[in-house]
């Protein structure tokens, strides 16, 4: 789950909406600037679908021991410190899943979800913040990602469908980059973070060279994004999200109920030059 913070409440949305609006912003990707994703089809199927691992989690909304939404928050942009404020070995298991039910059926799409979950745990979490009894855990699970990730690389040296550029490491890092970038941007949409960020990486542009993008906050659910790289001079998106009123919440049943209760509503998002 991620939450939004509202004037009498939350908005809550779950993982699978934020990666379908991360996919989204991926196919308005590239312009004369910018370079578009390939291969297409499997890039976008991994964008949009990197978090589907969380559906069942999302459908049970639980609180912290401060008594709110257990979710990705704006406090959360930059850092993996809480991991998301679930236990580690359940948040393990739902990234293990997320990066397995896609990659089974396309090991392409697969791959980019193994590497972004590794780069989650590795480049933006802070080891400090995991009991020393649980660090063996993470580096286990990190240990079986890293083979895994082996095995999909051979699957895909194997598949005659993509083309030796589509296949080579640098086209593999590029759409990982990609994959990063538009999930940031999502997740800054999501939180309504309100201070200036940037896309991870720097991005490939059609001249061979690649440059950082940055985003800043201009109203609500509206960024503008420099150098702007989609074709469209603005661009407007729909986000799927529930309202909860309150802040806290004496138990997860009480989140539950009332997160069931609430119809779903259509958040407008903007994109600008």
């Amino acid at each position: 789950m991620l939450r939004m913070q509202t004037n009498d409440g939350w908005w809550l949305i779950t993982h699978p909406d934020h990666a379908r609006l991360a996919g989204a912003f991926a196919t308005a990707w590239g312009n004369e600037i910018f370079c578009q994703p390939k291969p297409r089809a499997r890039v976008l199927h991994a964008i949009a679908s990197h978090d589907d691992g969380w559906a069942v989690r999302d459908q049970s909304p639980s609180i912290t021991r401060e008594g709110k939404p257990s979710a990705f928050s704006a406090e959360l942009v930059g850092k993996y410190a809480a991991f998301e404020e679930i236990a580690l070995q359940e948040y393990l298991a739902v990234r293990a899943r997320a990066v397995r039910i896609i990659a089974e059926d396309d090991p392409y799409a697969g791959l980019l979800i193994a590497m972004h979950t590794h780069s989650l745990l590795t480049d933006h979490a802070d080891r400090l913040t995991i009991q020393p009894d649980q660090l063996p855990l993470l580096d286990h699970f990190l240990d079986e990602q890293q083979a895994y990730q082996l095995h999909l690389r051979t699957r895909i040296s194997e598949d005659e469908t993509l083309t030796p550029s589509e296949k080579s490491e640098d086209a593999i890092r590029e759409n990982f980059r990609l994959l990063q970038a538009c999930d940031n941007l999502s997740l800054l949409t999501c939180v309504a973070f309100a201070e200036q960020a940037h896309l991870l990486h720097p991005l490939p542009l059609v001249d061979g060279s690649a440059a950082e993008v940055t985003v800043e906050p201009v109203g609500e659910r509206h960024f503008r994004l420099q150098p702007w790289p989609f074709l469209a001079g603005e661009l407007r998106f729909e986000l799927p999200a529930r309202h909860v009123a309150g802040y806290t919440f004496s138990t997860s049943k009480e989140l539950a109920t009332l997160f069931h209760a609430a119809p779903v509503a259509s958040l407008s998002v903007t994109l600008s030059s």
